[in-house]
Formats: C-alpha cells, structure tokens, sequence
C-alpha cells in the first residue's frame, strides 16, 4: 500500500504524459511456461481469456491456517477469482540465516486453501511490502546492516537473497504449472520513489528478476508502480494502485470533485500499450492511526456508494487485472504493526475483522459478477477518455464513457457517472448510442434515466446472454445463465428507478413480455420487425418472461444483494470444466452448491430465517435440494419454473464469562526498580560505533535494535554514582508514533511522556525528588514503548533505521555525573526468541513476557487476588491472569472481541491483552480508538479452558485501572464452514536464562 505522504508529492512532481517511459531500461526474459500467457487485453490461462479480479488478505494477520480457507470462500463467493497476499520477511527470517516457515508462517496450507477454494493467487514477498507492517516488511536486524537497501548495494543484495531464494522455491513449487494456485509474482512493492538523489536503480531492478528465477519462479512476474509513473518496466506485466479518495476517516462522506482518477488510462497505456491494464491494488478501505476515527469511519468513507463510482470507473478503464486493497484486513497482533496502525487492521474492508460481511461486499458481489458473465469486456477499449463530460447524454454534469470491445466489434459497455464526484444532486439524462439497430436514444419508450448523488451505471449495448441479444439495457446485469435450454437474466437497479431494456430476435415475429411473479409492471414497445423494448421500475422483484425463451429478473438493490451464484468446491478454473449455472436468492452467504444423483446440496451461512428461489436445471433438483446437509423445508415450483423453499437459522444463546466476576491473579511487572532486584543477565549497551544513519548523542549507543530487540516494550537500565548536584534527569527517547515512556530513579517514580498521536520522540527534562547523597549508587531505569519500526517507501532511503531508544541524555544540575553502564531488555532471546510457535513479533521485554507470565499453564497459585479493572494505585506495571471455558456448539459462527471501555479517572496508562499466549491487543487509553478488540476462534478455544492474560502500565503517578473489560459476541451466524482447527495453544515451560 503506497504511503500517502510520500506519493502526494511525487504526484506533484508527475506529469501526466511526460512521465511514461518505454519499456526499455531491462529486456523482458523469454517465457518459461506456457500456461499463463498475456497480450494487451487480459491474461489466458491454457489459451482461454480471462479476467484476474479479486482482493488482499495477509495470512499473517491471521495466525488460525484452518480460518484460510472460511475467508477464501468469502472472497469467490463474490464471483472473483483471484486472491493476492502480502509475504512478510521479517517474521519469515527475524535471525539473520534462518528463514523459517513454521506454524503460522508456513504457506502451504494457504496455498492448498486457495487450491480448494477455486482461487488463483497472486504472490507479494517483496523483499519490500510496505503493507503498514512493522519496517515495512524488512527484518528488525536490517537496521543495522550496513548500506542502503531497496538499492543494488551489495550488503543489502546479500540480505535478501536467502529469503527470496527460500520463499521463491515455496512458490515455485505451488505454480499453476505444476497444478498449484499461484499465477503471478510481484517484485518489489511500490518501487516508485527514491530518497534524493538518488533515482530508480535499475541495476537493482534487474538483479532480483535473476534472483526471482534462479529460485526457479516460472510465471509471469508483475510488478506494482505506485501510480503509472513508468517505473520497474522491465518485468513481464506491469501495473499499477490507485487510492483517489484517501485515507480521511475523520470525514467519511468527504469526496473530492475531481476524485475519480480518469486519468490513469492515458497514463498507462503510454508506458505498456502491450499489457493488460493491471491496477494490483486498487482501494478498498483505508488505513487508520493512532487517535484516528476507526474502521467503521474508513468503511464509510469507501462504502457501497465509493465502489459504485470508483469501482466502474475501473470497468470503463478496460482494466482486466484487478485487485482490492484489502478485501480482508486482520488483526496486527502481537508486534506486526508500523507506528501508524494500531492492533486493528480492519482497513473498513468489505470482510470486517471479526470475518463478518458488510454491506461493501454485496455491492462488489454485483459487479464481480457481471464482469464474471461478461467476456466481450475482456477484449474491450474506452473510447473517449479526457472527452467524457456530457457524451451521449448531452449533460455537461455527467460523463460517460464508451468502452467498446474492438475485436468482436459488437458490445458497448457505457459507464456513466457525475462530473462532480462530491456531489449529491440527482441528474436526468438520455443516452444516444449506436447500436446494431442504428442510433438509439434511451429509453425509447418516453421519460428519462437518473443518476441519483453518488452513484455510477453500467449502460450495455449489443450484449448476448446466451442466446439472448440484448439490443441494450439501462438496468444493470447481476448475472445471467442458460438454464433448461432458457435464459435468465438478472437485471437490477436503484429503488424505484425508471429502467429500459431491449431485445432484438432472429425470428420475424417479435414477441410480447408478460410479467408472471411480482407487483412490478411493465411497458412495451416495437422498435423494428426484430427489436422490442420494455420499459419497468426497479422495485422489490418482479419476473417478466420475454417470449418462451428468456426470462427477466427486474430487482432493487437490495433484493439484487440476496442473489449468489453459488461456485462448486474446488472449482478451480484451470483444472474443472465448469458446472451447469445455478442462481441462488437467499442466505447471509452462500459458499459452494453441488450436485449428486439429482439433488442439489447448498452451502452456507444464516443470520436469519429465510426463503430461498433456486434457479437451476431440473435435473439437478429432481430429487431435492438440501441446505448444510438438511433439506429445505416447504420446498415447491413457481410457475415460472424456479423452486422456493425456507431455510430456518438456529441462533442459540451462548453463556459467556463474566470476566470482571472471575477470579484474577496479578503480580508486579516491574521488579527492576527494586534494591534487591539483578540486571546481571541483561545486554549490556555498550557499542561505541553504530552503521545505523541516525547519529547518537550519547557515549554508547543506545538503540534496542543494535542489540537485537525490535519490537514491544523496553527497558533501559542507567546505573551511576551522584556527584549530590543532581537535580533531575533530561533525555530524548524515540519510539514511533503514539509511543511513551516512564523514568525510575531507583524505586521512585520520576514521571512519565504519556504520548499522542503525533510525536514519534519526545526530550522531556524529570524533576528528582529527592537529594542524592555525593558517591552513593543509584540506577535509573526507563521503560519505553516500541511501536513498530518506520515504513521504507521511498527506494535508497533509511526510514526503517530509524532508532528506538534512547537518543540523548544529561543530568540536570551535574555535567560531571557519569553512567558507569547502560543495560537493555527486551524480548527474551531477542533475534533467537523462545516462542517459535507465535513468532518473532509476539512478546516485548515486561518482566511478565520475559518470565512467560502470558502464556497457558503458567502456575500462578501463589500471586496474590487482583483484577485489571482494580488496577494499581501508583505508577508502574501490573499483570494479571485469568481463565475461563467456552462452549460454543459446532456450526456456529460467533465471533467475539474483547472490549474495553475509556478511562478519563487517571487515563495515561497502556494495555496489552493476551489470549491463550497470543498478543491480541494493544490498549493505549488516552490515544485510542481503540476500544473493542476481536479475538478470532481458533486463537480462542470455543471448546474448553481459555487463559486471558492482562497488561497495565500505570504512567502517572496516582496509578490506573481499566474501566471495564468484557467477552462481547459481535455476530451470530450459523455456518456451514467446516470445524475450526485451534492453532497451537502452546504452554509454559521453564524458559532457559529468563530473568
């Protein structure tokens, strides 16, 4: 994902034609395989063409590999077909020389996942991802390697090369050539701007091409400029991202005038007029920050109304490589985000966290499928770019773009929408097109289209379905299929919308509509001996059948939203010849449909009792149709030949803890202030010299990093000898945004930097209070948040390096007082961390993480009783522990968050939750806004013991407490997905050296 900063300026900097560039700077290698072919139109797999539209998801961020496989069937159950992922380096080698792929970083079972689900995969390991990941994907050790990265200096080719060497086998051994998912892979990410002065480094460039081989890669290799700026030309496929509404989530409905990025076609087609249009991530949400306005916010800023407009801009744009950033965002649990993102990486996507659907995602249903049922579009050109204001439509206030496919020469396809995107009027309109019928003014039968506010259509011109010519149609196509030697056709439109749709026939006789199920009525009109035209509302549903061989389903939207076409399971398009057409009205979801001996077996998801209309041959209903394996209850045929039938949801109460109700243990979290207490296994921070290009101002570095700690809290120990003029203590510590840091001397509280949303450092001067004896021995101790390291954007730049620590300190009062040693914590083992199974990034330096307090099992019998929500009544760290069981019945989906309320008693303070030993929160209460924080199954144990485990750093000096903390369920759903496999809920074990 592009940082916005950055690209704001390069776009400045861009001119729109004088900035492509030809293909020229690295000669394209010849092809390996022959499976996945491309021209300028769209890919072909085996020959045939076909259009690669689907959306991000990080498998990362969703540590439970049985879950895979419930988000990849979400994903085709839109009618997409491919899904595209983000590989994150730094956890995949956090020790310099060991790439691991255990646990939840192996991608096998995603691979097979995508394999079951029918989804092509497009892979993104970088080596830079961006992705608001922790260093932008690199590992934490890059920091202090020497030179620069993202550049063809050789420290930094040598730091890659295991890593793309050892996740490119992994891909290359799941190919499409050798009967595996993946189709593409992305080099790089965004290799579009460069730290000055530096520039593009084809040198760079060229070398992982080779290095991407040699792992023995054989697909194509693609790439993603930040914008059409004619940058990495040289892979196979070039393309491009494009977010035009931002990341504003303050202000949702905000839109600007001029955001729908019309633009791109020109510039693209000027650097690669010999590739598909490929937009590899095209916006769908935004991100959020720390004290920002939450996901919910970024859902509306890029809600139904956004991916109606932005979304067919794309159709008219003749864009045939698709993907949506992101489909489903995740969770950065445990240390995986960047300063800039808290624990949420909901991203306001169509899939929320918690795996729930939005109404963004029936909206891209929609149209997935048209384009799904369209293959003239994939042979398409807009034909008016840059002269779309007021074209076939007269009205200077709405454009519309002809795109035309010019090898059949035959269908239109009209997208029309406002010029003024922010707008909200509503605007009636004409369309006068050519059709084979000659030009054509629409309707035809009397009155005018609207355009209501924010809103776009896609208008078709001499479109087959099936045996069907549609001479053109005003109302948009959901769908349609052959079904029993008959065409249904799903038609839809805005509530209570005037709609026009025409047919012309090979037979002399024009024949007559009739409606036959609904309230909805038509008109009719003879347009020539071949052409009728009926006119309708889009109201609710109404059935009109066209002669005896096509039947018309007219919809609202959201009647339009309750349709599926169900995928058979493991349809893979590559390797299953598809299956006769089925068209389902009804269900939250609706994951695959078979068949076997005559009986039609649907599966899917409930949130509600409900009918059902399937549309499908005789034959495979003849003798029944189940629903999750139990067969639809009042099942019966219309007259109009489809059945319907009821599907009843069972949504039982759930019992859940009372969590402030049971019983809690805590202990104290900060034994380092104590007299009695030993930094004897402690690093001792004594480097001199550092590479990294940050320049300390201290004798010995103090940056976590070159000790190898990146990531959760740390701690810093000063120990010293006063002088007795010592007054207080003045220091700047960095650590990313949101960040803050409470000072010791010995066991009295000096104060604390609570932090903001804004400053990524703070230099603050602390007040002793108490006198310092002249040679007496004192230890200052500071515990610092870490919030992530800096993204790397721009290419040659050092962003990422940027320390976490302690950049400056003197005594206030004294300039003789000396600090005889400095000593560091953090997460036990730092680069060799104990926990293999959560990971690198999961635990930061408490003492709690440390000693495993997070962890299930630990024996806790002897800490004293004492609840989060009693808190602390002084500055400090607490811990606390808990379990409880769940039983929640199989084929039940009910997800469930962890839910926090705001303090405003004593409100500076920060919280980390635990779950079963998983780092699933990070609270921090007077930044926020945070507040609620879902907890996947899987990480939970919905059958059995669950251990919650509960952080509280109390940074003012009168303590702090949680004003609440309670288990809430957030949906309830009956499923049809198959059990959830728990990851591993690995437990307590003696740690080896923890201190």
């Amino acid at each position: 994902m592009v940082l916005l900063q950055l690209l704001c300026g390069l776009l400045l900097a861009f001119s729109l034609y004088g900035g492509a560039r030809s293909a020229t700077h690295i000669p394209r290698q010849s092809p390996l395989q022959d499976v996945v072919t491309w021209d300028q139109y769209s890919f072909k797999i085996n020959g045939t063409r076909l259009a690669l539209w689907g959306g991000e998801m990080h498998p990362y961020r969703l540590p439970v590999p049985s879950l895979y496989l419930d988000i990849l069937q979400k994903i085709k159950a839109t009618g997409f077909n491919t899904v595209s992922i983000y590989i994150f380096w730094g956890i995949m080698e956090a020790k310099r020389g060991e790439v691991s792929f255990e646990g939840f970083r192996d991608l096998q079972p995603f691979f097979d996942a995508a394999k079951k689900a029918g989804l092509y995969v497009i892979t993104r390991p970088g080596p830079y991802i961006n992705a608001e990941t922790t260093g932008g994907g690199f590992p934490g050790w890059g920091t202090y390697t020497p030179g620069l990265w993202r550049t063809s200096n050789a420290t930094y080719v040598e730091a890659y090369q295991n890593y793309i060497r050892s996740v490119g086998e992994k891909i290359a051994a799941n190919e499409i050539t050798k009967g595996g998912p993946v189709i593409l892979f992305q080099a790089e990410n965004e290799y579009t701007g460069w730290q000055e002065p530096y520039t593009e480094d084809f040198e760079y460039e060229n070398r992982l091409l080779k290095d991407i081989r040699a792992s023995g890669v054989t697909i194509p290799i693609t790439t993603n400029d930040a914008f059409p700026g004619g940058h990495f030309v040289g892979v196979d496929v070039y393309g491009y991202d494009s977010y035009p509404n931002g990341f504003d989530c303050a202000h949702p409905y905000t839109w600007a005038p001029d955001a729908v990025p019309e633009w791109l076609w020109g510039a693209r087609i000027a650097i690669n007029p010999e590739d598909p249009n490929a937009m590899f991530e095209n916006q769908g949400g935004a991100i959020d920050g720390w004290g920002g306005a939450g996901g919910a916010n970024c859902a509306i800023l890029t809600g139904p109304d956004f991916e109606r407009v932005f979304y067919k801009n794309q159709f008219a744009m003749s864009t045939t490589v698709w993907s949506i950033y992101m489909l489903y965002g995740g969770t950065n649990w445990g240390g995986i985000a960047f300063p800039g993102s808290y624990t949420s990486y909901d991203y306001g996507a169509s899939i929320a966290e918690d795996r729930t659907l939005r109404e963004k995602y029936y909206e891209i249903k929609l149209q997935a499928n048209f384009g799904r049922v369209s293959p003239a579009y994939l042979t398409t050109r807009p034909q008016n770019i840059g002269a779309s204001q007021g074209s076939f439509t007269g009205n200077q206030a709405l454009k519309t773009t002809q795109v035309l496919d010019v090898v059949g020469n035959k269908t239109g396809f009209y997208v029309v929408r406002q010029t003024d995107a922010s707008t909200h009027d509503t605007q009636a309109y004409k369309l006068t097109v050519p059709t084979s019928l000659g030009t054509l003014t629409i309707p035809a039968i009397g009155g005018s289209l609207a355009l209501h506010g924010r809103d776009s259509k896609i208008h078709v011109v001499d479109y087959s379905a099936g045996s069907t010519h549609l001479l053109y149609s005003s109302a948009e196509i959901f769908t349609w299929a052959t079904i029993d030697g008959k065409d249904v056709i799903v038609l839809y439109g805005n509530s209570g919308e005037v709609h026009e749709t025409a047919f012309t026939f090979k037979d002399t006789t024009v024949p007559t509509a009739k409606v036959v199920s609904g309230r909805g009525s038509i008109q009719q009109k003879t347009l020539s001996s071949t052409s009728l035209a009926i006119q309708f509302t889009t109201s609710g549903q109404t059935v009109v059948q066209v002669g005896d061989k096509t039947t018309l389903y007219i919809l609202d939207r959201e009647n339009a939203y309750q349709f599926w076409v169900p995928p058979s399971p493991s349809n893979f398009a590559h390797v299953t010849a598809p299956r006769e057409p089925i068209i389902i009205k009804g269900g939250y979801l609706l994951r695959s449909a078979t068949t076997s001996e005559g009986r039609l077996a649907i599966i899917g998801d409930l949130n509600a009792t409900t009918s059902l209309e399937i549309i499908a041959p005789q034959a495979l209903t003849k003798t029944g149709v189940t629903f999750n394996g139990k067969p639809v209850s009042e099942l019966k045929k219309t007259n109009y030949g489809s059945l319907v039938g009821r599907v009843s949801a069972v949504l039982p109460d759930v019992k859940l803890p009372d969590l402030k109700s049971l019983t809690w243990k805590t202990a104290d979290s900060l034994p380092e202030i104590k007299k009695d207490y030993f930094d004897d296994l402690w690093t001792i921070a004594n480097h001199t010299e550092t590479v990294n290009p940050t320049t300390p101002k201290t004798p010995v570095v103090l940056y976590a990093s070159d000790y190898g700690y990146h990531t959760g809290n740390i701690l810093w120990r000063a120990h010293f000898n006063a002088t007795g003029k010592e007054t207080g203590f003045k220091l700047d510590v960095w650590g990313g945004t949101a960040f803050g840091y409470s000072i010791w001397l010995d066991e009295i509280f000096v104060g604390s930097f609570a932090g903001d949303w804004v400053q990524g450092n703070y230099e603050g001067t602390f007040k002793f209070l108490k006198s310092l004896t002249q040679g007496s021995s004192h230890v200052l101790t500071v515990l610092q948040d870490h919030m992530g390291l800096n993204e790397n954007w721009a290419g040659a730049g050092e962003d990422f390096k940027t320390p976490r620590g302690i950049m400056s300190y003197s005594f206030v009062g004294s300039d003789e007082t000396v600090i005889s040693v400095w000593k560091v914590a953090g997460n036990l083992g730092g680069e060799d961390y104990v926990d293999k199974t959560r990971g690198p990034l999961n635990e930061g330096g408490l003492f709690a993480e440390r000693q495993g307090w997070h962890l299930p099992e630990f024996d806790d019998r002897k800490w004293t009783s004492g609840k989060p929500t009693d808190g602390l009544p002084q500055a400090g760290v607490a811990f606390y522990r808990t379990t409880f069981d769940l039983n929640i019945p199989d084929g039940l989906d009910y997800p469930l968050s962890l839910v926090i309320s705001n303090s405003t008693t004593n409100p500076h303070f920060r919280s980390k939750l635990y779950v079963n030993g998983y780092q699933y929160g990070k609270y921090v209460n007077h930044v926020g806004p945070q507040t609620s924080f879902p907890v996947p199954h899987g990480i939970l144990n919905y059958k059995g013991k669950n251990t919650l485990a509960v952080s509280l750093w109390a940074m003012d000096e009168g303590g702090a407490q949680l004003a609440s903390l309670d288990l809430k369920l957030t949906a309830k759903i009956q499923t049809g997905f198959g059990p959830v496999v728990n990851a591993p809920l690995t437990v307590w074990t003696p740690r080896f050296r923890a201190f």
